[in-house]
């Protein structure tokens, strides 16, 4: 059952990651956004795709992968904080919380229409592409631990 929930949610989450790298394929030529103002439609509509499934991955992750894939490996996750959680991420070398931290703060300053000022925001967007490979490393890096754990059972 758990390693049932936990291909499907690797599933979703390769879809996330195909989508971020389509937006960012479009967007590639753009790069760094220097006034989102100016951008295309083909480009906002790329920069909402990338924001949104980067968004989606992270909760992804934070929701649903981190604590399955710690009770599949044999850590005890009930009545565990989700920064438990993350310590016990982080002692596995697949995510540093200093990095968790900065993806959220990312996320919040991008998917809540703050008022900022327009070169803030081209700034976090900036930022969101450039953590994007990372978060996808990060949940590349949990399916194959997964995996490698899977087979050594047999």
């Amino acid at each position: 059952m758990l390693e049932e929930k936990l291909e499907k949610y690797f599933f979703e989450a390769n879809k996330h990651i195909k989508l971020i790298k389509e937006a960012l394929v479009v967007l590639k030529n753009d790069l760094p956004i220097s006034d989102y103002n100016k951008l295309s439609q083909l480009q906002n509509f790329a920069l909402n795709a990338l924001v949104f499934r980067f968004s989606k991955l992270q909760d992804l992750l934070g929701s649903k992968i981190f604590r399955n894939y710690l009770d599949f490996s044999g850590y005890e996750t009930k009545e565990k904080s989700f920064f438990d959680l993350l310590r016990e991420i982080e002692k596995e070398g697949i995510i540093d919380i200093d990095s968790w931290n900065e993806f959220r703060v990312i996320r919040n300053s991008i998917a809540h229409e703050y008022p900022q000022e327009e070169d803030e925001i081209d700034e976090n967007l900036n930022l969101l592409v450039e953590k994007a490979d990372e978060l996808i490393k990060i949940s590349k890096k949990i399916e194959s631990r997964y995996y490698e754990i899977k087979q050594k059972r047999g």
